[in-house]
């Protein structure tokens, strides 16, 4: 009998695909080489993963965390208001506030717990918030917990945009528009230059989720408002250390008033752990690293440009993406599971994305790149994905 609390619609969907052996969730990693994971014994290479940079294996950042750790401990047993602030918290704070080009920053135990928090304070009852069609969940979840109205606009749209500003701006007290800097299905990048015109325009505040752009975009990776030359006209921005950063953790910067009321304000950081010490000193190190070897950042699109261009010879659509996301359009959901299985039976980690996470009948893999990824590495992918090409019956999409 299932439970009450269960959907069993989902459970059902779920038996079916392990008993028909293409349930492609879960999967336990047993070991990781960087750009390459063993699981069942089995070695693949990893191109289901955010670690953009590779750093989660670089020695130099590895011997932070263990540093931390003897000199911290492994963790902070405490909110930072009370007993878990550590000065390398601060130190961090800084850095990043600079890096980004913000006057102030706060750190957070998860990315997502920053979109909880600061989009549920940063405006009010009286105040809406205008959101991408295709922002992540955690924005998504950030609405619902805001006191104000939220309205959507058609992703990347910035005609559906203007047309929602217009309707609204004179019905509020504030409205903010938030939007992914990349996002994370696709690899599309925002249109920031013309959010920001429309912004001024109307007399909107703008915040940007930049969990895919930080470390990838902009000099030095320092992320989507420095690409677009814009980090000292936008209100707020919002990195992740899960995908770059080789860490866990996230954080919010903005001006120096802002943070501060963020800082004393937001239920996500307030009652919430501190990051661990090991955590911080991760992203410490990354931008150590970020700052000073130009070549990581090269690798990576260097990388990037290999794969795109091999999807494109194969005749994969990979909806036009200039990101290290480079998403294979699939269609049929049990198709992207079944192909997902042989690429794992030929030593390639992917990921399969289906609904809600896209529309219906979108269904992708979702293929990302390391600036650690070897040349015949992605050679030995590309020869898969020609398998897949001649053994799968493909929807067809419009290059």
């Amino acid at each position: 009998m299932t439970p009450k609390y269960c959907s069993k619609p989902v459970i059902t969907k779920t038996d079916q695909l392990k008993r028909a052996g293409l349930y492609p969730f879960f999967r336990a990693i047993q070991s990781s080489q960087a750009s390459s994971v063993t699981v069942n014994g089995q070695q693949q290479i990893m191109i289901g993963s955010n670690n953009y940079l590779g750093m989660t294996h670089h020695p130099y950042v590895q011997e932070a965390a263990i540093k931390a750790i003897e000199r911290y401990g492994t963790g902070c047993t405490g909110s930072r208001v009370l007993n878990g602030n550590l000065e390398i918290h601060q130190e961090l704070e800084e850095r990043l506030a600079r890096f980004v080009g913000h006057q102030s920053a706060l750190l957070f135990s998860t990315g997502m717990q920053v979109n909880l928090g600061a989009l549920s304070v940063i405006t009010g009852p009286r105040d809406c918030m205008i959101f991408d069609s295709e922002n992540h969940a955690s924005i998504l979840d950030a609405a619902r917990l805001n006191l104000g109205a939220t309205f959507k606009y058609r992703h990347n749209n910035m005609e559906s945009l203007e047309q929602v500003l217009s309707d609204n701006v004179g019905r509020f007290n504030h409205c903010l528009i938030v939007a992914d800097g990349v996002f994370s299905m696709t690899g599309d990048v925002v249109n920031l230059p013309e959010i920001n015109r429309l912004a001024k325009k109307y007399g909107a505040m703008i915040y940007i989720d930049d969990a895919h752009g930080l470390g990838v975009l902009g000099e030095s990776g320092k992320g989507t408002l420095n690409h677009f030359g814009l980090a000292d006209q936008i209100d707020f921005t919002m990195g992740t250390f899960s995908k770059s950063f080789a860490s866990i953790g996230g954080f919010v910067s903005g001006s120096e008033d802002a943070i501060n009321y963020i800082r004393h304000s937001a239920r996500s950081f307030i009652f919430s752990a501190a990051p661990p010490p090991t955590a911080v000193a991760t992203v410490s190190a990354v931008l150590d690293l970020l700052m000073s070897d130009p070549s990581i950042i090269q690798s990576l699109w260097d990388n990037v440009a290999f794969m795109r261009q091999g999807f494109k010879q194969l005749g994969f659509y990979c909806y036009d993406s200039n990101t290290p996301i480079l998403p294979i359009f699939i269609g049929d959901e049990l198709r992207s599971m079944e192909i997902t299985n042989y690429l794992a039976e030929q030593g390639v980690f992917a990921t399969p994305v289906i609904s809600p996470a896209v529309p219906k009948d979108e269904s992708l893999i979702r293929t990302s790149y390391m600036a650690t990824h070897k040349r015949s590495e992605l050679e030995r992918v590309l020869d898969v994905f020609a398998k897949v090409k001649s053994k799968f019956t493909l929807q067809s999409l419009s290059q």
